[in-house]
């Protein structure tokens, strides 16, 4: 048995479904006729590198140490002097595997044999086993396409990773295959998610499948394989930038945040994913986690005026390890909570997430099927699990729509994003060559279904369950 997970970086499940309709997709057509096109959850931040370790290790990211694609280490255990930050654009992708949790597996470390290529999450998996592994010449091709706004360059990587790709799955014939592959977000950032190069880039997807699928049956291997096609995240338009970090800035406060992370006696760090949510550290010369609950008379105002903002659209003040409170842009306020392994949530002033109703004491299921219909798809435990992870932040941010925070530093400014819990962006497709038991609901449900197809043990501390 096989396991091959094709991840379609940024592409929403109506792109997928409206380009395979069209006739553009025709291996994935066959899948989908076959097997079918679902409609998950993914997580929040719902950023690539932290959502994709639903898929490697079937956790939420916060709690295995991926807050986002940047943060601020209050410990000063994981990051180094003088500014103590992480950014997983540029160098320090290197650290993501050494900022996973230790008790938590990845799938590489699982699997019998592994080939991956362009993963963010490695660890557990042999060097020669990594297609797209940073060397000194791939890091400066990858930051020439990068700063350039090289669209099509980004499409040219994808195009060779496919080809190693599907060279090596014949000839190694691994247990678990999992190959990224990023134009569609490049493309979506650059010109918009409904620019016709999204559809290119899709392409090179529908090739790669097709082109497995052609070598499986050639070797009779395809009544043994699983076959996956997913994405870790949505996107949305943007219309409009706001300088989060030049916000504060001129509010008085002396401001770390990316590229410009070195600053003297610094007092607030504004961490961007996304670039459509963010986390804001206050009074970051405390070690150790300041909840919302001691904070609140010093940075209440700070609060009221970001929550004045058009581009904010939701607040999350962590209240403690098991409590967050939610405020919208509207003056809506509610509670989530998490106990164990239940979820409630409590709409004080008016209902911040659109549920319709408390929910009091939930299992992760239930709170699921609660929000997946609303604007906020499986908000509650999402929002339960990154307010309470350690490396947070002390006010977590969700941007409007048209909106995102980082209005400088981009070498190309962003026509759409994503980060946020808008549906949009929240939303992904699962698209699978073989009926499923039951209905999928999450992006961490992959993990242990592949495990499950493999025949392996499935540890008991995942987030996701399996759907074979």
């Amino acid at each position: 048995m096989a396991v091959v997970v094709l991840l379609a970086d940024g592409v929403r499940p109506d792109t997928l479904a409206a380009a395979i309709d069209a006739g553009a997709l025709p291996a994935l057509a066959r899948l989908r006729d076959e097997g079918g096109l679902h409609e998950v959850t993914t997580v929040f931040p719902s950023v690539t590198g932290p959502a994709y370790a639903p898929f490697l290790m079937g956790r939420f990211p916060g709690p295995v140490g991926l807050p986002g694609l940047r943060w601020f280490d209050r410990d000063r255990t994981a990051c180094r002097f003088p500014d103590y930050t992480r950014s997983y654009v540029g160098y320090q992708m290197r650290d993501v595997d050494r900022d996973l949790a230790p008790d938590a597996p990845t799938i590489f470390e699982l699997a019998p044999s592994s080939l991956a290529a362009l993963s963010v999450i490695t660890r557990g998996l042999p060097p020669a086993q990594r297609i797209g592994s940073i060397t000194l010449r791939s890091a400066v091709r990858a930051a020439r396409t990068h700063f350039t706004g090289n669209v099509a360059g980004w499409l040219d990587i994808d195009r060779e990773v496919a080809h190693d790709v599907v060279r090596r799955v014949a000839a190694e014939r691994p247990a678990y295959t999992y190959a990224a592959f990023t134009g569609v977000d490049k493309v979506s950032h650059a010109r918009g998610h409904g620019h016709a190069m999204v559809i290119d880039a899709l392409r090179i997807v529908d090739d790669a499948a097709a082109r497995i699928r052609a070598d499986a049956e050639r070797d009779g291997r395809w009544h043994d394989m699983h076959l996956w096609i997913v994405s870790d995240h949505g996107h949305s338009p943007v219309r409009q930038h706001e300088d989060l970090a030049g916000l504060l800035t001129v509010l008085g406060h002396r401001v770390v945040a990316h590229p410009w992370v070195v600053v003297p006696f610094p007092q607030t760090a504004v961490m961007v994913s996304g670039n459509a949510m963010a986390h804001l550290f206050l009074e970051v010369r405390r070690r150790g986690r300041p909840w919302w609950s001691g904070l609140a008379g010093r940075w209440s105002g700070l609060v009221a005026m970001l929550l004045a903002r058009p581009s904010v659209d939701l607040v999350l003040l962590p209240l403690d390890a098991e409590r967050c409170e939610v405020r919208s842009r509207r003056g809506d306020v509610g509670i989530v909570s998490r106990v164990g392994g239940f979820y409630s949530y409590f709409p004080a002033v008016g209902d911040p997430l659109g549920v319709g109703r408390a929910l009091q004491g939930v299992d992760a299921d239930e709170a699921h099927a609660a929000t997946v219909g609303t604007d906020y798809p499986d908000s509650i435990v999402q929002i339960a699990h990154l307010a309470s992870s350690p490396r947070a932040g002390d006010v977590i941010l969700s941007a409007a729509r048209d909106w995102d925070f980082r209005a400088r530093y981009e070498p190309i400014p962003h026509v759409s994003s994503h980060g946020a819990l808008h549906r949009e962006h929240m939303s992904v497709p699962l698209l699978v060559n073989r009926p499923l038991a039951r209905a999928p609901r999450r992006t961490t449900d992959v993990m242990p279904s592949s495990l499950a197809a493999l025949g392996l043990p499935i540890p008991g501390s995942l987030d996701g369950t399996s759907f074979l």
